[in-house]
This record gives C-alpha cells, structure tokens and sequence, in this order.
C-alpha cells in the first residue's frame, strides 16, 4: 500500500471514531433517558437499530484499521466474494455480541426497577 493511501485511511479511522463515538453514546439514543418499560414499540425499535449502526461503524473501524496495518493483519481474502463473507461474518458477531450485552442491560435494569418498587 502507498504511504499516501496510508495516511488516508489513519484519517479515515479517525473520522469514523468520532463518528462511532457519537452513535455509541447513550445520552444521544432515541428515548434517552426514559425507563425501557415507558417506551412505545417505535422508541424501543429505533433505539435498537441505533444501536446496530454503532457496531457497524464499530466493525468498519477494525477493518480499516487492520488494512492501515498489513503487517499485523490476518491475510486478506481473495477475492471479493470471499471479502464480503468476512465482513458479513465479523458484522454478524458484532451483532450477537451488541445483542447479547443490551439483553444483560436489560436484565439488570429489570432488577434495578423491581429493587426500588420494593417489588420481587
């Protein structure tokens, strides 16, 4: 890779940090703020692909990471087909693993809601 192409994809990380910092940050999710059990069906699904998008971007930063670093890389898929499988393959799990940390979110906020109700 040339180093201008290299420079180019440091700063293209680092736009897409920004980028990911925002999405990723709850105080800006839609129903920011209200209890999970107040939100209507529309709040809940938007919050949910908000969300998503952040692992995306999040999944696009190690991508464009990991070519900025060849050297350190896994070797590269041949062709594009095979490209495109990785890629669907690493946003998949990024998916699993949002999916799996917003269900434990919600249990605990579940809990933390029955302990100040006094509810069991």
């Amino acid at each position: 890779m040339r180093p201008d192409q290299l420079v180019r994809l440091k700063d293209l990380s680092e736009k897409l940090v920004e980028v990911f910092l925002g999405e990723a940050d709850p105080d800006f999710w839609p129903g920011a703020g209200q209890d999970h059990a107040d939100m209507d069906q529309q709040t809940r699904g938007d919050r949910y692909w908000v969300k998503k998008n952040a692992v995306a971007t999040a999944a696009l930063i190690r991508n464009v990471e990991a070519m900025s670093q060849p050297s350190n890389a896994p070797a590269a898929p041949n062709d594009e087909a095979e490209r495109e499988a990785d890629l669907d393959r690493q946003v998949a799990d990024a998916e699993k693993e949002a999916e799996r940390v917003l269900k434990e979110a919600q249990r605990l906020t579940k809990g933390a809601g029955k302990r100040a109700t006094g509810k069991a």
